[in-house]
């Protein structure tokens, strides 16, 4: 029979979040059951639950930022045992069998990877996310926390971190490399720390200063008001590449130019209105603009040995369950640093 736990879900683009049950269906014989300690709030929780990236299925329990403990594994499992500490991020499964499944990169399935909220599940019902106390995964999609990363730390590692390794170290982040970071939130301040980490120059872009000791803290060199006219003046063809963090129009062409030649930049923040580009922009120095979207599974779990190894995790601000709308407000007027996590113990 499938089990009754308790969770915090929108039942509205419109009013708050508010307490419910849900049903987690039993545990299969490829399945793992997490016992939840940590669900971190994303950004993009929010973009969806108020309806700005299309109409969401209601209730829905938002989440893809999950940490905590096995507590029963079905009887094929081989990847995790009863009490190993555990993440799940973004999605909950994909086909597995076209080309970029097989290749390790899940999040661009050709069939469409099933998402870990607002999906439609292998039973024909929608899946749920972490504000809740219990989740039941396919082992292929739960990574290994390494012991040296607390849970509460770890879990916004399992989309903020994912989503900036990836694109650092696709496009070669690294000693010599020169990176800028635009925005200095919660995916940004994981840019900071991980291309710091990786032996990259790190710059900060920012609208102001108010960040700046923060910014210096978590690793960047530099630290620069874009609200500043004369930063794309003094900083033009500087950059190897830049990670663009926000989910907010910026004028992406000004951005472009401060690139060196053959530089990238490439937007993980994905705001709800299309971002024009100069086409001159892109030409004059043969640069790129690109896109990324999390990471595969594999590299998921290289992501968080990489934090173990180097003793990273997120900023976080622990909030009880009954503090996750005001904690959407706060997000919204960038008064978080730098990642809101629910303790789910207090969902009990």
């Amino acid at each position: 029979m499938p089990t009754t736990v308790n969770a915090y879900a929108a039942h509205s683009a419109t009013e708050g979040l508010i307490p419910t049950t849900i049903e987690r269906r039993d545990v299969g014989a490829d399945d793992v059951l997490i016992d939840i300690k940590f669900a971190g709030i994303c950004h993009s929780d929010i973009h969806t639950v108020r309806g700005e990236w299309g109409p969401p299925s209601f209730p829905l329990v938002p989440g893809h930022e999950i940490a905590g403990i096995v507590t029963e594994v079905g009887s094929n499992v081989t990847k995790h045992a009863v009490g190993d500490r555990v993440g799940v991020g973004c999605m909950v499964n994909s086909c597995g069998e076209c080309k970029n499944c097989v290749a390790g990169e899940e999040q661009y399935c050709l069939k469409g990877n099933m998402g870990t909220y607002g999906a439609e599940d292998r039973d024909g019902s929608m899946t749920q996310g972490g504000y809740s106390t219990h989740v039941v995964v396919t082992e292929d999609f739960v990574v290994r926390i390494p012991e040296g990363i607390d849970l509460d730390v770890a879990a916004p590692l399992l989309c903020a971190g994912i989503t900036t390794y990836s694109p650092l170290r696709r496009w070669g982040a690294g000693p010599g490399k020169k990176v800028a970071v635009v925005g200095l939130g919660g995916l940004g301040h994981m840019a900071v720390k991980l291309a710091a980490a990786m032996g990259a120059e790190v710059s900060v872009l920012s609208q102001s200063l108010k960040k700046q000791e923060d910014g210096l803290r978590l690793g960047a060199e530099h630290y620069y008001a874009t609200s500043d006219e004369n930063t794309f003046t003094d900083l033009a063809g500087s950059f190897d590449l830049i990670i663009n963090t926000v989910s907010a129009s910026i004028p992406i062409s000004d951005y472009l130019g401060l690139l060196s030649l053959d530089g990238t930049l490439v937007s993980v923040g994905a705001p709800p209105e299309p971002l024009p580009v100069n086409a001159f922009a892109l030409i004059g120095g043969r640069r790129s603009f690109a896109g990324s979207m999390i990471g595969g599974i594999r590299e998921t779990q290289e992501m968080l040995d990489f934090c173990a190894e180097h003793h990273l995790g997120s900023e976080v601000e622990v909030i009880p369950a009954d503090k996750i709308n005001e904690a959407y407000e706060r997000v919204l007027a960038s008064d978080v640093r730098y990642r809101f996590v629910i303790d789910t113990a207090t969902l009990a």
